[in-house]
This record gives structure tokens, sequence and C-alpha cells, in this order.
């Protein structure tokens, strides 16, 4: 689905867009799971800090998704909050409307990898009065075990993505991605990447929200593929702690790093729809070392090190 950003008004066409990317996602997961996502439309009653609605998609414990949620938001608020102006100090404080679709998916099988995906765009009045728009988004991939196959035909949807809007932006929005998913606590990839981008109007309204399209539109035909592959691999308890383990770096990650999490909690959001990332169980080991030589070691030495996939 694409819209004509010239035939609609800015909000509107952005709007129609997340809500049928939203649709498409979901209907695609919940054939591949065979359980159907529970849909839970909210809006934020008079008096809140954000004004909107929106419609949180969920599915719990599925065949092949242990917890998949992908959240549509749409909402304007009076100030624009830190995380979203540490950037743009001139609009500290502005008045702001912000709508996207934000995703993560974690399968019930150890052996198939986590995803996030995230597109949004956020506008906001500047003292003279002028509209500013600009886009965010990407999708990133977090394997327990990894699979050189896999990180190369995820890197290489997000690559053939982006080409159309330059050949800078995969290699530069690919380091954007490695800096961004990365537990400074840590000092730990969270994953092995994907594309990110944030804070972005240098193609103008129309180039970027064509380009957000391109990312929300490659989603499924970049993880699509890798859950199948994965899904039905057998596995065991050493495959399940493990897989709960690495959860617990998400969950550090997204409550600790994540702006995204920053930004929805500090100006007001619908909580339980910000926090629809979070895995439905992980566990903590203090200071836990895989055994050498073994899978679960070479996810920390060879696929979470910053590396180029294509």
């Amino acid at each position: 689905m694409t819209q004509n950003p010239h035939d609609l008004s800015h909000t509107t066409a952005v709007r129609n867009y997340l809500i049928g990317l939203q649709t498409r996602i979901t209907t695609a997961m919940a054939q591949l799971d065979g359980q159907a996502f529970v849909s839970d439309a909210w809006t934020k009653a008079p008096g809140e800090p954000l004004q909107g609605n929106g419609v949180t998609q969920i599915l719990e414990g599925g065949a092949v998704l242990e917890r998949a949620g992908c959240g549509f938001s749409h909402v304007q608020g009076p100030k624009l909050p830190p995380s979203a102006t540490q950037h743009r100090p001139e609009l500290n404080g502005a008045p702001f409307e912000a709508m996207g679709v934000s995703l993560v998916f974690h399968p019930r099988n150890p052996y198939a990898p986590t995803v996030h995906m995230n597109v949004r765009m956020l506008s906001a009045k500047g003292a003279d009065g002028q509209e500013v728009c600009w886009f965010g988004g990407g999708m990133d991939l977090t394997p327990c075990y990894g699979f050189e196959e896999d990180a190369v035909h995820f890197h290489t949807q997000c690559r053939d993505a982006l080409a159309p809007f330059g050949v800078d932006k995969y290699p530069r929005f690919k380091t954007w991605c490695d800096d961004y998913f990365y537990l400074k606590h840590r000092q730990e990839a969270r994953g092995i990447g994907g594309v990110f981008f944030d804070d972005f109007s240098e193609l103008g309204f129309d180039g970027g929200f064509a380009m957000m399209r391109a990312v929300g539109d490659a989603f499924l035909g970049a993880y699509l593929p890798l859950i199948e592959r994965r899904m039905n691999t057998p596995y065991a308890q050493r495959e399940r702690d493990f897989q709960l383990y690495r959860r617990g770096r998400y969950v550090e990650f997204n409550l600790v790093w994540d702006r995204g999490t920053h930004f929805g909690l500090q100006s007001g959001g619908r909580t339980e729809s910000i926090l629809l990332s979070m895995p439905p169980l992980a566990s903590w080991s203090y200071q836990h070392q895989p055994e050498p030589g073994s899978a679960e070691a070479a996810l920390y030495t060879q696929f979470l090190p910053r590396r180029e996939w294509v």
C-alpha cells in the first residue's frame, strides 16, 4: 500500500500508510503462527498530558511467537520531551505531533531471532510558527544463536530498501544502528544490527516519507524467511535457558538506553503500549560464561562484534 503524499495532508497520508502497514504485518505473522493478534484500540482521556489514539496488536502464547507486539500510535502534546529535542534544541518545549508503528517479535524457538522494527514521523511548530517534520525508523535483528546466512539476508534486504535514496544511506544507517543498539554498560551489541535513522529531514517531506515507507515495506521480506527457516529447529533446555538469559539483555537495553521508550514515558504515553517490546520471560545469571567453543560462545565472538555483512 502506498499513498501519494500530494493527495492528502501530511498527517493523513502518513497515518493511512502506518495503519495499513500494521495490518499487513500482523496478518502475515498471524498466518504463520496460526493464532490471531488481539487488537486493543485506545484513546487518551481528556486532561492527560498527551491527546491521541492508537491500536496495540498483541499475540501471546502462540505456537511460533511467544510474544509479539505491533503498535500504532498517533498523539499530540503541548511540549516536546527532552528525548526528542537533544538534537534540536531550538524546538525545546514546542507543541508536537507524533505517529508511528513499532513492533517487537519474540519467537518461541531459541534458534529463531527476535526482531524489532519501527517507522515514525514527528512534527513540531517552532517559535516562528513554521511546522518542522522529520522521520525515523529502522529494523534490527537479535539472534540468540547466530547464522551467517540469516545475517546476510537481513542486511541485504535493508541495503536494497535504502538503495533508491542514495548509496550512502545503508552504510550510514547501518553504522547508526550499530552505535545505537549498543549496551554501553555491558560494552556489548544488542544483536547483529540492521539499519536505524532518526531526526531525518534532509530529503524533505516527500523524500523522507518515501524512505520511511521503503523501510516499512521491506520488513516482511527481511524477517519472514528467517523465522520460517528456524521456527521448527529442535532444541532442549540448554538452548531455552540461554534464550532467556539473552532476553535479559534486551530488557536492559530497552529500559536503560532506548530513546523511544524514554520518549513515550517522558511524554505521558500509554505505558502498556510502550512496553509491548518486553519479552514474556527473561532471566539473569551472575557472570554467566558460555562454554568455550560452543554455539553460545560463537554469538559473542562471531556475531555481536561489529562487522560488515554485505
